[in-house]
Formats: structure tokens, sequence, C-alpha cells
């Protein structure tokens, strides 16, 4: 089981139920796309903690409800409200690439509906991802592919609206 930072899953926001169950805030990236998971890690005091699935239950928009094996009770899980959940390992995906990957070929557009361009590669670069996008003129343009940047991703049309920090596009 190997820690993953740079894959975050989302935040516990609260105790569900009354046998041991989390209410888990999803990423938008994971929102349309759950991945199967038997472990996840979770970041208390700044440290990364293991903890295996036992059961898990999307319930649809952006929340998922997670138990973890050992933790049956509200009052063993209640200190872990407000933490982030990591992803072990590598992105899952059905065609065995990573979910990011499967973005290549998407067309990025501006909040305002402007085209910027198909992505072209998914660079990692110190734990932030960049989507590097083909301008009409057929220049390089690297995006941060950051949570607050992303409006929506239409996996129907593949697309994917982002709000791009004024002057960003001019300096590539």
């Amino acid at each position: 089981m190997a820690y993953n930072k740079n894959i975050l899953l989302g935040r516990i926001t609260k105790v569900s139920g009354y046998e041991g169950a989390v209410a888990v805030k999803l990423e938008r990236i994971f929102t349309e796309n759950i991945p199967r998971m038997e472990s996840v890690f979770l970041e208390i005091e700044g440290r990364p903690v293991p903890f295996l699935i036992s059961e898990s239950e999307y319930s649809g928009a952006d929340n998922l409800k997670l138990k973890f094996e050992g933790y049956e009770s509200p009052e063993k899980i209640i200190e872990f409200v407000g933490c982030r959940i990591f992803l072990t390992g590598e992105l899952p995906s059905g065609q065995g690439k990573t979910d990011s990957q499967t973005l290549i070929g998407y067309r990025v557009y501006t909040q305002d509906d402007t085209e910027v361009g198909p992505i072209t590669d998914i660079i990692s670069n110190s734990g932030q991802w960049l989507l590097n996008v083909a301008s009409p003129d057929n220049k390089s343009i690297l995006i941060p592919f950051h949570e607050d940047l992303i409006i929506k991703i239409e996996r129907r049309k593949k697309i994917v609206i982002m709000e791009i920090p004024d002057g960003l596009l001019e300096i590539n």
C-alpha cells in the first residue's frame, strides 16, 4: 500500500449513521468516476495513516460514504471529521491508464466559452499536475490542473471548462 499525496480523493465532512461510517465530499475529478478502493490514507495531524475500507457507498453528486475496518462506532471515527483522504498508488481506471491520462484529447474552454485547445499531455510537476494544451497556432500552453480552476468536466462531450487566471494564456 503506497501513499500518493498527489491523489486527493476528498475530505471527511461528518459521521454518517450509527455504524461507524463517514461522509466524504469528493474532489471534482471523482464526481463522475469513483475509483475502486481497498484502502486509503487519512491525513491525521499532517501525517498519512493507512486505513482499510470495509464498505463504500456512492450516494451521488460529490458524496461518498466510507466505513473503515475496525471502526464500527461513531465514537471511534468522530476525530476523523475534517481529515483529507488520499488514494493509494496510482489512479485506477478501466483502460489501464490513470484517470488524468484519459483527459488527453479533451478540449479546454474558458468560463466564457472560448476554446483554448486540446489537451496533448498531462505533466506531474512537483505534486501539481499541469495540462499541456495545444493553442490554435500550435504553441504549447501549460495550465495548472487544480480543483479551484476546474468549473466542469463533461466526459460525454470530452471538454474541460476552466477558470483560467488573467494573463496565464499570454505568458505561455
